[in-house]
């Protein structure tokens, strides 16, 4: 499942190639069509995300909400010259399409979400109360997590997880941001410090930007140094504005502390990389590095 990083990057395809420009809307599945010829030919106004949600307001109060889920997948496209300006029937499609929007440049074709949705910005409202603080978004309040997390006997690496805690951490980062703290994964919500909690909030601050610049998630420390560096000095590779969200980045080598290393040496203590099944993915952890509160 795509982690915030990505919806964000998707959000900001999405401004880039259609804000603020009338645009098409079909169905080309057919099971958006009653949402989608309401939308068509309205203006996009914005597109934003919140944790794993993205929300595209068009004028009028409608709003899209679209969740991925597990195999969706939401490309923003440059349409061929021969293209432009052609009826959104006579481009091709590839797969099912739940959801095509097409402006004077570019197509995003929408295909297998958890949800595809036509709401008003009332529901939006109260939809995100229910969730977490995201550290991507300006407004977030990390007490607002911490108030929620000290109150739980759930482990914490169950917490990360829950949207309604945190937004839009996924299974790399939970792993990896508490392998980067030494926290225990099983250390239930109550019993950690919020000092801690703050720690982990601020690298996952860090971190995240960077996977939305990359399209890549990034937590060996090198890499992180290497693509804060690149930013600052302004030489973050062209490309990685152009990704369409077809393909993951390939600017870093992917390569992490623990994720998916099931057995390996932990590369701090070279004891085993652990594994088992928490909160519906597999925890990747290290027993002796990992102790703190």
């Amino acid at each position: 499942m795509p982690e915030g990083h990505t919806i964000h990057a998707l959000a900001g395809r999405l401004n880039r190639a259609f804000a603020g420009g009338s645009v098409r809307v079909t169905s080309p599945q057919g099971r958006f069509a009653g949402g989608a010829q309401i939308l068509d030919r309205r203006v996009l106004v914005e597109a934003g995300a919140w944790g794993k949600n993205l929300f595209v307001e068009f004028d009028g109060d409608a709003w899209l909400h679209v969740h991925l889920g597990l195999i969706g997948l939401f490309p923003v496209v440059p349409l061929p010259e021969d293209l432009r300006g052609a009826d959104p029937e006579d481009i091709p499609t590839t797969g099912a399409v739940r959801l095509r929007i097409v402006g004077d440049g570019h197509v995003a074709d929408l295909r297998g979400p958890m949800t595809c949705a036509l709401v008003t910005g009332d529901e939006i409202a109260a939809f995100t109360r229910r969730l977490g603080p995201d550290p991507l978004r300006p407004d977030a309040d990390p007490d607002l997590g911490w108030a929620k997390l000290s109150r739980s006997t759930r482990p914490i690496a169950e917490l990360l997880m829950d949207q309604a805690v945190l937004a839009g951490v996924g299974n790399v980062y939970r792993c990896e941001v508490l392998f980067r703290h030494r926290v225990d994964p099983m250390r239930p919500g109550k019993e950690i410090r919020q000092s801690t909690w703050r720690a982990i909030w601020d690298d996952l601050a860090a971190m995240l930007p960077l996977g939305v610049v990359y399209h890549q998630i990034l937590t060996m420390d090198d890499q992180i140094e290497a693509a804060q560096a690149e930013i600052a000095a302004g030489q973050a590779p062209r490309h990685t504005a152009d990704l369409t969200g077809e393909r993951l980045g390939d600017h870093f080598e992917r390569r992490f502390f623990l994720y998916k290393r099931t057995g390996e040496p932990c590369l701090v203590c070279g004891s085993k990389v652990r594994s088992k099944p928490l909160a519906g993915r597999t925890l990747y952890w290290c027993g002796r590095c990992q102790r703190r509160r």
